[in-house]
């Protein structure tokens, strides 16, 4: 098994991107070297690949948009151009959905497609998602490596431990290539090498 090599400015572009990075570990390194290290993990991956293969340093641009301050938030209320999830909103769909609401993922992204619609459409949308959520997995968005990883192990190992998923994800992740969960992981299991 080769080791995961440090990230480093000795690293090419195609050895850094076949092994598994922490967030922490890619915004060390660009501030190391003198990168933006602004944005989430796979901006951060593009800009050090890019400059493990070039040596450019790629400048992000910041796209702040304007939000509009709605006032008061109603049912009849439409969703702002620009929509951000502040704690404005949350009240208001915890005053009408109830404490169990929080921003999903699928929701945020529905309320920012949605510019116009009322807040009424909105808190159905919530309660549509909800429903396909108890039916469907949900999808997993590509950055996050690990819960995906997590969620396969269980899927394919039912009774086991989160202990076990743990220690099958820090064996794969150590690897070169892919870190998406194989049977094959569980080898790891019987082997007294990752703790």
């Amino acid at each position: 098994m080769r080791t995961r090599p440090i990230l480093s400015s000795e690293l090419d572009g195609e050895t850094f991107k076949s092994y598994y990075y922490l967030k922490e570990e890619l915004l060390l390194f660009c501030k190391q070297v003198g990168l933006q290290s602004t944005g989430g993990k796979e901006s951060l991956t593009e800009r050090i690949y890019c400059f493990l293969d070039t040596g450019k340093k790629l400048r992000v641009t910041n796209n702040k948009k304007v939000t509009v301050d709605i006032g008061k938030i109603t049912l009849e209320s439409v969703i702002e151009e620009n929509f951000v999830c502040s704690e404005k909103h949350r009240a208001f769909f915890k005053e009408v959905i109830g404490s169990g609401f929080s921003f999903n993922v699928i929701f945020q992204k529905w309320l920012k497609s949605n510019t116009g619609k009322t807040y009424s459409r909105a808190v159905d949308a919530y309660y549509n998602i909800q429903e396909k959520k108890k039916v469907a997995a949900t999808k997993i968005d590509s950055q996050f490596e690990y819960n995906t990883y997590i969620r396969d192990f269980f899927n394919d190992n039912k009774g086991k431990l989160l202990a076990d998923a743990i220690k099958c994800w820090k064996y794969k992740k150590g690897l070169q290539g892919h870190n998406r969960y194989e049977r094959k992981d569980l080898l790891v299991l019987d082997l007294d090498i990752i703790k």
